[in-house]
């Protein structure tokens, strides 16, 4: 039984992946139209595909990212909007962090806690239907992340477009600022290798050797050659490993331990838009 492949279809993996038109066609048509093989099929033909990010929130809306005044817990709040009209307008920002300060006040842990909070007379989750009725949009929480730890820094970058929440072992402002900012910009997916599910990385292996065996090399060079990939994909995407952006000639591990010698990272969120 054939699977009809809609343009829409075509355009999502195109946004998603930015492969070709006809590749993504192709992808899809091999894939049984299923979305995630489809993104993995175009990686195993060598294609230059992103790995999948689950940090993605709607295209539009404000992300807040903010701690308590003690700095051992932090929100990462989005609540989403269907225009950058709505994004941009100075009320809505306000809006939105009314609702987070509200999350830091009452010691808020999940989004459903959040949207029975009363600010005023209302709830949050009817200030948020409120404020669709008023706008004609499309809003609501899409994210709602908290972290606790001896020491938390936030970071919110490119006018409310992400947030990140870092948490360290101890006390240490500037390193956490610092480190939010390699999280922004460099968008790692774990703190270290043992945080990266089994099942990623020999998703990971998988596509390597199939890459390689198009290249025409033969299995036992494809099995070796992958080991290396693997190992490049560990570096590229774990926090600690990566390159530090203020000083490239060290890593992240690297800058924390030139701080302070038992200053760690434990876990991070980041949150962003588009």
């Amino acid at each position: 039984m054939s699977v009809t492949i809609s343009a829409s279809d075509v355009n999502k993996l195109r946004q998603a992946t930015g492969a070709g038109m006809m590749d993504c066609r192709k992808a899809l048509t091999e894939t049984n139209n299923d979305f995630e093989a489809a993104i993995d099929w175009l990686r195993k033909q060598g294609q230059k595909v992103a790995a999948k990010r689950s940090d993605r929130e709607a295209k539009e809306g404000v992300v807040i990212a903010q701690t308590t005044a003690d700095n051992k817990s932090g929100i990462v709040l989005c609540i989403s909007a269907e225009t950058d009209f709505v994004s941009n307008n100075a009320e809505f920002v306000t809006f939105v962090k009314t609702i987070a300060n509200a999350a830091i006040e009452n010691n808020i842990q999940t989004a459903e806690e959040l949207n029975k909070v009363t600010i005023g007379s209302e709830t949050v989750a009817d200030m948020v239907n409120d404020k669709l009725a008023s706008i004609g949009e499309k809003i609501g929480i899409t994210r709602f992340e908290r972290v606790n730890a001896p020491f938390v820094a936030s970071y919110i970058h490119g006018s409310n477009r992400m947030g990140v929440l870092v948490a360290l072992t101890k006390e240490a402002a500037e390193a956490g600022k610092d480190v939010a900012m390699q999280i922004a910009a460099m968008n790692p997916l774990a703190v270290d290798e043992s945080s990266i599910a089994p099942e990623t990385i020999a998703r990971e292996r998988e596509i390597a050797i199939e890459q390689i065996k198009a290249e025409g090399k033969p299995a036992e060079m494809a099995e070796k050659i992958a080991v290396g990939k693997v190992n490049k994909f560990l570096k590229d995407n774990t926090l600690i490993h990566q390159p530090f952006v203020k000083d490239a000639s060290k890593t992240v591990a690297d800058y924390l331990k030139s701080i302070d010698v038992d200053l760690k990272v434990t876990s991070f969120v980041r949150v962003a838009l588009g």
